[in-house]
């Protein structure tokens, strides 16, 4: 790979780390970057996968030092997003690479769609439908499985879980996401490391991109706010879905030219 081609991902990781911090889904800028660069799709998901643990760690131990990460409560809820996440990865790792190119843009856009319409969250009380034993057995499994396939808005759905289904209030759901969302990206990088379908010089260089981003849309976040930053990462992740899709070699694209 091009010193260029690494050099533009890297800015798009900074920016990505930027949104991120902001108002969340970053990985739906890096994920179609890295595809429309060239990379083969398990090796774009992999190296994705390295920037966002990064992130995401850091992110946790940052919560940590402040005493916010419920060790005791959160270890099950930790063990069952690392085993989603190892399960999705195993299952990635051995999907077909025609059937992988041909659903990363609709993911893409379904994940977009679910950014743009989803629900505003606060600390008004909600009622308890699940214990966060439960939810940890239960739901947590299942995004972890989808961090390690995908990744994209995997922290989102966590807060979404823990709010609406646990009824905690807003800071303990992020504490306790940001512990699940780093548990189930180790074990998604675990297999990828395994698997060997890290690009280490592109990963590296968008990890230190997507940190320094983040820094500094943690500074922004209050004068930026949410409402102007959330619309132009679902647009641009639809621009970048709808690139992908529009390519000659995606095999969604074939498949339809086909039939029509």
């Amino acid at each position: 790979m091009d010193i260029d081609i690494i050099a533009i991902l890297t800015a798009v990781a900074f920016c990505a780390g930027f949104f991120d911090a902001i108002a969340g889904g970053g990985g739906l800028i890096t994920v179609p970057a890295l595809f429309l660069a060239g990379m083969d799709p398990v090796a774009a998901l992999a190296t994705n996968k390295f920037q966002a643990s990064a992130g995401s760690v850091s992110a946790t131990v940052a919560f940590a030092r402040k005493g916010l990460v419920e060790w005791k409560t959160g270890r099950v809820l930790a063990a069952f997003s690392m085993m989603g996440g190892i399960l999705g990865a195993l299952f990635v790792s051995y999907m077909d690479k025609n059937w992988l190119e041909a659903s990363i843009p609709v993911l893409l856009l379904l994940v977009a769609g679910y950014f743009a319409f989803a629900p505003r969250l606060d600390d008004d009380k909600r009622k308890k439908r699940m214990t966060l034993l439960m939810f940890a057995i239960l739901v947590a499994p299942l995004i972890g499985f989808y961090d390690g396939v995908f990744g994209p808005g995997t922290g989102s759905f966590f807060m979404v879980g823990l709010t609406l289904l646990c009824g905690l209030p807003v800071m303990r759901a992020v504490s306790f996401t940001k512990l699940a969302n780093a548990a189930c990206n180790l074990g998604a990088l675990f297999i990828f490391l395994l698997k060997g379908a890290i690009f280490w010089p592109l990963a590296i260089s968008m990890a230190f991109g997507a940190f320094a981003g983040a820094q500094l849309g943690a500074r922004c976040a209050v004068k930026v706010g949410t409402r102007l930053v959330r619309p132009m990462v679902v647009v641009v992740c639809c621009a970048l879905a709808i690139k992908l899709l529009s390519s000659a070699e995606n095999p969604l694209r074939m498949a339809i030219s086909t039939l029509f």
